[in-house]
C-alpha cells in the first residue's frame, strides 16, 4: 500500500509538471502578439516523467492485480478455515466423511466433549451402558461415569468376539487388527462383550486410545471421589463393516483434569483398508 501511495505521488507530480510546460501568446498595447517562449527544460523533465508514467501505471495495475490475488487468496483460506471448524463441530455422520490426510487423531468441537448438566450427574454412582448392536451387528455408543469402584482388579482373559470387519493377518508390525474395546478393561472391566468391540487396527488401539485411557485411569486412581464422565463411539459410513474411526468424549467431574473431545482415524500406515468388509492390501 505505501508502495502505491508513491506511484500516485509521482503520477501527480508528472501532471503538474506538464502543466507548467504549456506554451502561450499574448497580445500587446501595439497590437503586436508577443510569444511566451517554451520552458524546455521543464518539457523534457514532463516528456521523461511522462514516458516513466506509462510504466508506473503498469506498476499499479501490477500491484491492484497482486492486491486481488491476495484477497482472494485470504477469502480462500479463510473459507477453509471455516470448514474446518465446521468439520469440528460435525455430528457422527460428518466425522464419518471425512478423509485422512496423515494425522491420525484430530480435535473435535474445541477439545470440548458434548455432555449436558445432566449427563455429569453423579447422583447414580458410578455406571456403564452399551448400546445395542444395530441391523449390521455393528458395536454402537458405550458411555459411563467412571470411578475408581469399576475398576477391575483381575487379570484380563482373551477375547473371543469377532467384530465385523474382522479380517486379520500378519503386517511387518505384528497383527494389523485388535478387537478394539470401546472402554478400555482396564476402565470398567468390560472384556468379551460384543456391545464394547470393534474392528481397529494396531495403532487405533495403541498409542492412539491407549494413550487416553491411561490419563483417565491415572486420574480415577488419585481419589475414590474422582468421577469421569466418558462416551465412545464407532464411526462407521453407511453400511460398512469397520469403522472409519471412534470418537473418545471425556470430561472429569468438578474440575477439568480430564477433558477432550477427539476422533481418531481407523488407520494402519503402509496398509490400504477396504472399510465395506475389513479386507486390507500392504502398501
Amino acid at each position: 500500500m505505501k508502495n502505491l501511495i508513491k506511484i500516485l505521488a509521482v503520477i501527480t507530480l508528472t501532471m503538474s509538471l506538464t502543466a507548467c510546460s504549456e506554451t502561450d501568446s499574448t497580445d500587446s498595447k501595439d497590437g503586436t502578439k508577443t510569444e511566451v517562449v517554451k520552458d524546455y527544460s521543464y518539457q523534457k523533465k514532463a516528456t521523461k516523467l511522462e514516458a516513466s508514467n506509462k510504466k508506473l501505471k503498469k506498476s499499479i495495475a501490477k500491484l491492484q492485480d497482486q492486491i486481488a490475488s491476495n484477497q482472494d487468496y485470504l477469502s480462500q483460506h479463510d473459507q477453509t478455515q471455516y470448514s474446518n471448524n465446521n468439520s469440528q463441530t460435525a455430528s457422527t455422520a460428518d466425522l464419518a466423511n471425512l478423509k485422512y490426510t496423515g494425522t491420525q487423531e484430530i480435535v473435535v468441537n474445541n477439545n470440548n466433549p458434548n455432555f449436558s448438566q445432566e449427563d455429569m450427574s453423579t447422583n447414580n454412582g458410578a455406571w456403564q451402558t452399551y448400546g445395542d448392536l444395530d441391523n449390521l451387528n455393528r458395536a454402537t455408543a458405550a458411555n459411563a461415569m467412571l470411578n475408581a469402584s469399576l475398576m477391575p482388579s483381575a487379570k484380563r482373559e482373551g477375547l473371543t468376539w469377532s467384530p465385523t470387519g474382522w479380517h486379520n493377518k500378519r503386517i511387518s508390525s505384528g497383527w494389523l487388527y485388535n478387537r478394539s474395546h470401546l472402554i478400555g478393561y482396564q476402565l470398567t472391566g468390560q472384556n468379551n462383550n460384543p456391545k464394547n468391540l470393534i474392528t481397529g487396527t494396531r495403532s487405533l488401539n495403541s498409542p492412539e486410545m491407549l494413550a487416553h485411557e491411561m490419563d483417565i485411569a491415572y486420574y480415577l486412581k488419585q481419589s475414590n471421589s474422582h468421577y469421569i464422565r466418558y462416551r465412545v463411539t464407532p464411526v462407521f459410513r453407511n453400511d460398512e463393516l469397520l469403522a472409519r474411526g471412534v470418537q473418545m468424549e471425556a470430561q472429569s467431574v468438578g474440575d477439568d483434569a480430564v477433558h477432550f473431545n477427539v476422533y481418531i482415524f481407523n488407520v494402519q500406515s503402509g496398509v490400504t483398508l477396504n472399510y465395506a468388509d475389513g479386507t486390507s492390501q500392504i502398501g
